[in-house]
């Protein structure tokens, strides 16, 4: 089984939090080019974790196409079926509330995206880890 260490979610936190320059938060879902910036730049603290060309790349492009297209909306919107067809909303409504429906408090939706997207990089940066690493 692969569990994240203390070390793993320190990378994670230093390449998305600490690393991530205004430019790339607000463009990486916009343009190509600042979406693989962060995501490179992301990687960074995992150098220290592993030198192993296939986590490292799955590190990077996962991150790349979760940050990208915004899969964590995309997840938050898709986790609603889960639920009664009364509580379902359309992909409309869940674009313009971060994957969430209209009665959610807007804190509360951007917090859950946040959640989810963690959730996916720390997830995936595990296994790879793991595995390859």
């Amino acid at each position: 089984m692969f569990v994240p260490t203390i070390e793993q979610l320190s990378a994670h936190i230093i390449g998305d939090y600490v690393l991530q320059s205004e430019w790339m938060a607000n463009e990486k879902i916009k343009k190509n080019v600042a979406a693989m910036v962060h995501s490179i730049v992301y990687t960074i603290p995992f150098l220290f974790l592993t030198q192993d060309s296939i986590a490292l790349l799955i590190i990077t492009g996962t991150h790349f196409v979760i940050d990208r297209w915004r899969l964590a909306r995309c997840i938050a919107w898709f986790r609603n079926f889960l639920s009664p067809p009364s509580w379902w909303y359309s992909w409309k409504e869940a674009k313009e509330n971060s994957g969430a429906s209209k009665d959610t408090p807007p804190f509360l939706s951007i917090w859950l995206l946040i959640i989810i997207d963690n959730t996916l990089h720390i997830s995936i940066n595990a296994f790879a880890l793991f595995h390859f690493g």
